[in-house]
């Protein structure tokens, strides 16, 4: 007769059961399959004929390492997704401080904030598509009757222009930091959300002592609310960077990965769609996981907050 323990058991693996094979249909095969992949001469056209125990190479390896473009776009990719990290989170704290106190209209304006993480990124990319265009943009027309511009610019297709400053020329790069700023628009309201939750919590008696005592604005968000928030804050960064770094559509839909946007993704995307090598893109895939891997184990050592045993 089974004793209690075991009956528990058996029912605690029950009820995870369904769980278990949602998470290994979903995320462990796929991987395992890429995996393989990654490590066999694999086309399109017979990746369907090809069996698990083919001969294994690390060719795909050496295709990926010496593609022409290949360490650039590694450069892109991270630049990416830190101007998108930095500015989405930058937003969504400016976004959070300014409605976190009570006034009329505070919660149409805090619905309207969720708009571009909800809205379809096709819609709102083809808006942005039409405001930035050099032909009949309103940003062009803003810029040419406001800000005196000679002549108008190609956002999305200028890959950079250069920039006098203090006797200097500096290279700007145009199409990229067009779709950073898309980036943070669009993802803002991710941390809008997670910043405000955070900002209710806060206790107002801290601030109430802090301005008691003399305190500035800037003295409080720096020594009251900034160290409230700094858990959420590295929580953020490692979750938009990771998203950012493997992000796919918002760039393709903007710029195709042309004018110096050709980051790691689409060339995974290109590899399969243009050259029909399944098992570089494959290889290629599990570089980008390597490299998140990296981050994530750097994040989880100086920056993810310690188990409340271990502080006691």
């Amino acid at each position: 007769m089974k004793t209690l323990r075991q009956r528990e058991n058996r029912a605690g693996l029950a009820l995870i059961s369904p769980t278990l094979l949602i998470v290994l249909a979903v995320v462990v095969l796929p991987l395992l399959w890429t995996v393989i992949l990654a490590f066999q001469r694999i086309r399109l056209l017979n990746v369907r004929s090809t069996g698990l125990f083919e001969s294994y190479t690390l060719r795909n390896f050496v295709t990926v390492f010496g593609s022409p473009g290949f360490w650039s776009s590694i450069g892109t990719t991270l630049t990416y997704a830190i101007g998108g990290t930095v500015l989405s989170i930058a937003l969504g704290l400016a976004a959070a401080l300014a409605l976190r106190k009570p006034f009329r209209g505070r919660g149409f304006l805090r619905s309207a904030m969720l708009l571009p993480y909800v809205a379809p990124v096709v819609a709102v990319a083809f808006v942005w598509e039409v405001m930035l265009s050099p032909q009949y943009g309103i940003i062009n027309e803003w810029g040419a009757g406001l800000l005196g511009w000679d002549r108008p610019i190609a956002f999305l297709t200028q890959r950079e222009t250069t920039v006098s400053l203090l006797g200097l020329d500096i290279p700007i790069p145009v199409a990229l930091l067009t779709v950073i700023a898309f980036e943070g628009w669009r993802y803002f309201p991710f941390a809008f959300l997670f910043l405000l939750a955070r900002l209710q919590a806060v206790p107002a008696e801290f601030e109430e002592a802090a301005l008691v005592d003399g305190a500035t604005p800037t003295q409080r968000f720096r020594h009251i609310i900034l160290p409230q928030l700094a858990p959420v804050i590295a929580l953020l960064a490692i979750l938009r960077f990771v998203m950012n770094f493997t992000k796919f559509d918002d760039v393709y839909l903007l710029t195709g990965g042309a004018s110096g946007t050709d980051v790691a993704s689409v060339r995974v995307y290109n590899f399969i769609t243009a050259r029909f090598d399944v098992g570089a893109a494959a290889a290629q895939a599990l570089v980008l996981a390597a490299v998140l891997m990296l981050f994530l184990a750097v994040y989880l050592k100086f920056f993810a907050p310690e188990p409340e045993d271990k502080r006691s």
